[in-house]
């Protein structure tokens, strides 16, 4: 999840706080089917985005951009599935005009409509879509990015003319219609295009660079392992390319200013020693076949996990010469390749699961590299989220997104977890979570099970149970003197 550089707090919250009407252990997100043209799949904490009725496979958009005057042109298309017989189906739009929509190479009728969170395109094919059958959809359509979109902004304007995409948690609609669920998750390919001297960028791998015609170029991108909208990571800036190659053959691709080559080339090339140290730390092999940063020029100021290439603001990195710092949070954002992208919350009430083993994992990186003690960081954490539990809801059941809570507090609960059952069985169900839910989603009732069942203690329940959903900081195991 972003972090925010003036604060470090994380992400500034894009829907309105929802108070729960009572804090306990919540109900299994499992299996819930959302009906075509509902508001929304009804995640606790942004009810009204995503859409049911169909699960998408794949998403191939192209995406025609003019720096300076932000102007676009798009196509979507999607190939998807129906769960259920449908006569419609939604997906989610913000700002965009949409020109056309084709369902299995047919017009379809659509229509948009204002929605509690931004926009639905509802689509009508010319014929039924059956249950378990599959469809494809292309929706063409322009705009502008600088367009005030109906919720919160997912461009980020850089002094060049370029931008770069911040879509979490909720603003891939504000770039092409999609599902916006992290439920959703489908396999990338990006055809991105812009006017020759101007350097495109998506998650995933580069397959290509082909000439478009008057005077711009396409560039293609491939993502195979499935991503979330929200993760969603493109841009176009003057920008350099700067490759190379991390454990066991990983790709490494980083775009820094053309003109900061020489400053953020020794950054960089840092990557694939975290890659190797998380790698080790884990027990696990970084999930995807490539990885990288982008660190823009201005614009931007947080730092973001999109798939396979973290987006990073300058102010990072602006004492790197006489600090490291730094690398903390590279390593926050490499960390959640694994933690959110590989494996991702099927609610934004588990976010928990995406922020607490980033914060922990970088936590321990700096103590290993002697730069921050991690049990110093940890009580002072414990002490502060007694409060926070109160004020704005414990760390598996969040008020809204993107406090303390589900941040640093989810690392105490981390912490507690390896206080309790010792280094060999935490590392061993962090490595098992892994395995068991890679590529897939997942939610805090499945954590639990997962400490459960490998180290064979269900006391571990009640255990994880009181420090994710309780009201008040249990006793750190340890540490009596910690209040």
């Amino acid at each position: 999840m972003r972090r925010t550089l003036l604060t470090k707090a994380g992400i500034a919250a894009v829907a309105a706080v929802i108070a729960l009407p009572l804090l306990g252990t919540p109900a299994r997100a499992h299996g819930f089917d959302p009906k075509p043209g509902s508001d929304g799949v009804g995640d606790p904490l942004f009810p009204t985005l995503g859409n049911g009725g169909y699960d998408v496979q794949h998403y191939d958009l192209s995406f025609d951009f003019t720096p300076v005057t932000y102007d676009f042109t798009g196509t979507m298309k999607i190939r998807a599935k129906a769960t259920q017989d449908l006569s419609s189906f939604n997906l989610d739009v913000d700002s965009l005009a949409i020109d056309e929509v084709k369902v299995n190479g047919e017009d379809a009728a659509w229509a948009v409509s204002l929605g509690k969170s931004g926009q639905e395109l509802t689509v009508t094919p010319a014929g039924g879509l059956r249950d378990h059958r599959p469809f494809e959809v292309a929706v063409t359509y322009h705009g502008n990015g600088k367009t005030k979109p109906i919720g919160a902004p997912g461009w980020r304007y850089m002094s060049d003319g370029g931008f770069a995409s911040a879509a979490q948690s909720s603003r891939a609609d504000t770039f092409a219609p999609v599902n916006d669920t992290p439920m959703d998750k489908a396999s990338w390919t990006f055809h991105l295009t812009a006017p020759d001297g101007w350097t495109p960028a998506a998650n995933g791998t580069a397959t290509g660079i082909r000439p478009a015609g008057d005077g711009k170029t396409t560039f293609d991108f491939r993502l195979d392992a499935p991503m979330a909208s929200e993760l969603l990571g493109i841009s176009v800036e003057k920008q350099t390319l700067l490759t190379g190659r991390g454990p066991h053959g990983v790709r490494l691709r980083h775009y820094v200013p053309d003109d900061q080559v020489a400053t953020y080339r020794p950054i960089v090339e840092q990557t694939g020693g975290q890659i190797a140290w998380l790698e080790q730390t884990l027990g696990v092999r970084y999930p995807f076949d490539t990885y990288g940063m982008q660190i823009v020029r201005d614009g931007y100021s947080d730092a973001l996990e999109n798939q396979t290439l973290s987006l990073f603001g300058p102010g990072w990195f602006k004492n790197a010469s006489t600090s490291t710092t730094y690398t903390n949070v590279m390593i926050h954002e490499l960390t959640h390749q694994w933690f959110g992208d590989s494996v991702t919350p099927r609610t934004w009430q588990s976010a928990w699961l995406n922020e607490g083993p980033a914060v922990y994992y970088a936590a321990l990186w700096a103590d290993q590299q002697g730069t921050a003690s991690m049990e110093a960081k940890m009580r002072t954490a414990y002490g502060k989220l007694d409060a926070v539990r109160k004020s704005d809801g414990p760390p598996g059941l969040p008020t809204a997104l993107g406090g303390f809570n589900i941040y640093d507090g989810a690392a105490v609960v981390l912490y507690a977890l390896h206080q309790r059952v010792g280094q060999e069985e935490f590392d061993a169900i962090m490595k098992s979570w892994l395995i068991k839910h890679r590529h897939g989603n997942a939610d805090s009732q499945d954590f639990i099970d997962n400490a459960v069942r490998v180290t064979h203690d269900p006391t571990l329940r009640p255990f994880l149970e009181e420090w994710l959903f309780g009201l008040d900081n249990p006793a750190m195991p340890g540490h009596p003197d910690w209040s």
